[in-house]
């Protein structure tokens, strides 16, 4: 194990001492640095401490833990990999994300999966435990976006504007979701037993990385939002 301490260190020479070990690395009193294993691929990074923004930006394959919050734009554009956050995010989570899995315990800001897309194999997915704040999927071109609402808060799933511009991939909200107003170019509708098959596999990670029970989650309503078929920008943005 290679332990980092990040007190008083920027994110450059927090990234090449990631890159020199060739062991599984923790980094302790993180504070705010921004681009943290940015690009990496083949490293276990475990970080105490809040990171800065694009934690795990560009991310090739490499797995990430924050046993704290994170700030905004985690696995911005992150090609593979895995990205565990003991806490919340910031605004723009999976920004452009085009594979791989992030896991959110408990919230997510704004523009949650904004461009998040998807090609053949790659298909990326996000979990965010809590709620998420306004414009989730924000043109959303494929992949999947999960939110379970477990904060029980009384407060909605996600807040104004979700799906705005979606023209590719789904949305599962957990619940009936009848006061939250969708655009008109996406369906919304019921979670079918084979949607719900669909997404087992990363609720069950989910439940599993953060303690909470999967048949319980699995067997709840969920509301699945995806992109009108005669949506006129779908052309622009995926193949067919």
């Amino acid at each position: 194990m290679t332990v980092i301490n990040a007190h008083g260190l920027d994110y450059k020479e927090i990234n090449e001492s990631i890159r020199e070990a060739d062991t599984d690395i923790t980094i302790d009193n993180c504070l705010g640095q921004r681009f943290i294993a940015d690009g990496m691929s083949n490293k276990r990074i475990v970080i105490n401490g809040v990171p800065g923004n694009a934690l795990g930006a560009y991310l090739n394959g490499a797995v990430i833990e924050v046993n704290a919050n994170a700030q905004d734009a985690v696995g911005d554009t992150m090609n593979a990999g895995k990205i565990i956050i003991h806490g919340s995010v910031g605004d723009a989570v999976g920004y452009a994300m085009r594979g791989g899995e992030i896991y959110v315990k408990e919230n997510a800001g704004y523009r949650a999966g904004i461009h998040m897309k998807a090609y053949k194999e790659k298909q990326p997915v996000m979990v965010i435990g809590g709620r998420c704040g306004s414009f989730l999927g924000e043109y959303q071109a494929g992949g999947t976006i999960i939110v379970l609402g477990l904060n029980k808060d009384g407060k909605n799933i996600v807040s104004n504007f979700p799906s705005t511009g979606m023209h590719g991939g789904k949305i599962f909200l957990r619940g009936k979701c009848d006061n939250i107003k969708f655009p008109s170019q996406v369906k919304v509708t019921k979670a079918t037993k084979k949607d719900i098959e669909n997404i087992k596999k990363y609720v069950t990670e989910f439940c599993l990385l953060f303690g909470y029970d999967e048949n319980e989650i699995l067997n709840s309503y969920f509301t699945v939002i995806t992109p009108d078929s005669k949506n006129p920008y779908k052309q622009m943005y995926v193949a067919n």
